[in-house]
């Protein structure tokens, strides 16, 4: 059977889960949720999609979430990237979002970027790129990323970006993931 979480915990009250996991999904509410939480930002927030984000490269793609747990347990998927191989050896990472009111919590971006582009190291990448919203290039270039193009993706700004994978070791960790705990940015 599906274990489906209980209530979000953060949006009724003031609690705010101080453990993360950063994992692959390997459960199919954590699959069922990822998806969700992309309609929420790129359809209803960002509105760069009309119903639905999903395309062909979901049927293949990777699916990494960041789940907020309550005393050690998965509580809420609040955080989610894709990563698939578009040619041998070049990975490419999409989708990445986190919850709105996660955004400032426990770097989720941050850690779903370092599990997506280790878990592509991993598996033999030698080249990382995405497309990243212009506001996020940022983040992505204290990341050691550089920026190849500016280019326009569904009428917004974004650039297509490369990872620097000496940053990035091979991590293995995948299903298993890893914990991080809440640290509050800036």
């Amino acid at each position: 059977m599906d274990w489906v979480p209980g209530i979000n915990v953060a949006a009724h009250s003031a609690y705010v889960p101080s453990e993360y996991i950063v994992k692959l999904v390997t459960e199919r509410w954590e699959q069922r949720e990822a998806a969700r939480l992309r309609r929420a930002v790129f359809c209803a927030e960002q509105g760069l999609f009309d119903r639905d984000d999903r395309d062909e490269i979901d049927r293949h793609a990777t699916t990494i979430v960041a789940v907020s747990c309550v005393s050690g347990m998965p509580e809420q998927v609040v955080g989610t990237v894709r990563i698939h191989e578009d040619a041998p050896g070049h990975w490419q990472g999409s989708r990445l979002a986190v919850l709105h009111e996660y955004r400032r919590v426990a770097q989720l971006g941050t850690e779903l970027i370092h599990l997506a582009v280790g878990t592509a190291h991993a598996r033999g990448a030698v080249r990382f790129t995405a497309q990243v919203q212009a506001q996020n290039v940022p983040l992505f270039r204290r990341l050691h990323w550089i920026s190849l193009e500016e280019i326009i993706l569904r009428g917004k700004p974004h650039h297509r970006m490369e990872a620097d994978l000496a940053h990035y070791p091979p991590c293995s960790t995948g299903e298993r993931g890893f914990v991080t705990t809440l640290r509050q940015a800036a």
